[in-house]
């Protein structure tokens, strides 16, 4: 059964635990909600999911480094991408997602990136050329992202 952990629960994996991070459009909890789509694809499975959608998110929180909550958010985040075995990453058409490019340009270099960027996004040439530059699986759909993912952990 898969396991889900969510900000602010500690990040306390298993050296030999298969873990997905989430990475993918929020826009501040107003894009589409695919990470109960990949957590429902997932959920009889030998995994944790690493899901940076935080259940009480506080839109107050200042973006700033000197706001703990906000910093503690942040942080949560890329340790999960640096700790994770897998990084699925989901751009939603309708959303701008500028803190998931920023984790693109972080995460393209560790080998363990999947992306699903269908047509529609904003920026989607941006990330076919870092994609293509990295080598980094690009697929066009959630469902195609779901099952490269379930390959890359032989599920």
């Amino acid at each position: 059964m898969a396991r889900v952990l969510k900000p602010p629960t500690p990040l306390e994996l298993g050296e030999w635990e298969r873990t997905i991070f989430l990475a993918g459009s929020i826009d501040m909890g107003q894009a589409v909600r695919w990470q109960d789509v990949f957590e429902n694809a997932f959920a009889g499975d030998d995994v944790t999911l690493l899901n940076p959608r935080r259940d009480e998110w506080d839109a107050s929180w200042r973006q700033s480094i000197e706001d703990p909550d906000f910093r503690q958010q942040v942080e949560w985040e890329l340790n999960g991408l640096e700790k994770s075995t897998v990084v699925a990453m989901y751009f939603a058409p309708e959303s701008k997602a500028p803190v998931t490019l920023l984790e693109l340009g972080l995460a393209a270099r560790l080998g363990k990136l999947v992306v699903a960027c269908p047509t529609g996004f904003w920026r989607k040439g941006n990330v076919e050329v870092v994609c293509a530059r990295y080598n980094v699986a690009l697929l066009g759909s959630l469902d195609e992202m779901i099952a490269t993912v379930r390959r890359r952990l032989r599920l």
